[in-house]
């Protein structure tokens, strides 16, 4: 292969992975989307000194569901409504606001930066079981009967949130 070949096929395959790279990442990098508030034009029309607000906003997604579970003894599988995961957050926020200094000219801030906190989720779901039991060998194979069974299975939410609120000196 002739080294203008080469090179050619090189520079087409380092622009096809550069490309395949650039469409991948912001898939996966975009867990969540950023909020601005601005904040500018109350800084200019007031004169004063504005709070700088912004935010971010998780993307759910969602889970595989679990199957059906066949348990001895049961006409219906267990789960027959299944619990959906998902998985997300809790939007964050970032809030800092100056404060007048009383002694001199200079200001001072306030803080809150609480930020998006994962969260995971189960839908709920039900768990049926029908009024015929299993097969009866004793009374040639008809399927004896049984209170019927309903349950209802408790969504669940997991996370844990963070908060941190600081003061201090510059603008």
């Amino acid at each position: 292969m002739k080294p203008t070949t080469r090179g050619t096929l090189a520079a087409v395959m380092t622009g096809v992975a550069a490309a395949v790279g650039a469409a991948a990442t912001p898939a996966v990098a975009a867990a969540t989307v950023p909020i601005p508030v601005p904040l500018n034009g109350v800084e200019q029309s007031l004169g004063l000194k504005a709070p700088e607000v912004a935010g971010e906003l998780p993307l759910p997604l969602p889970g595989r569901p679990e199957g059906p579970r066949y348990a001895e003894g049961r006409m219906t599988p267990a789960g027959a409504v299944p619990q959906v995961p998902l998985s997300g957050g809790l939007p964050g926020a970032d809030v800092r606001t100056p404060l007048p200094h009383v002694l001199d000219g200079g200001f001072e801030h306030l803080g809150l930066s609480a930020p998006a906190a994962g969260l995971r989720t189960l839908t709920p779901g039900a768990d049926l079981d029908s009024p015929l039991g299993a097969p009866d060998p004793a009374r040639l194979g008809l399927p004896g009967l049984k209170e019927p069974q309903a349950a209802v299975l408790a969504p669940l939410v997991r996370t844990t949130p963070t908060a941190n609120l600081e003061m201090g000196s510059g603008a």
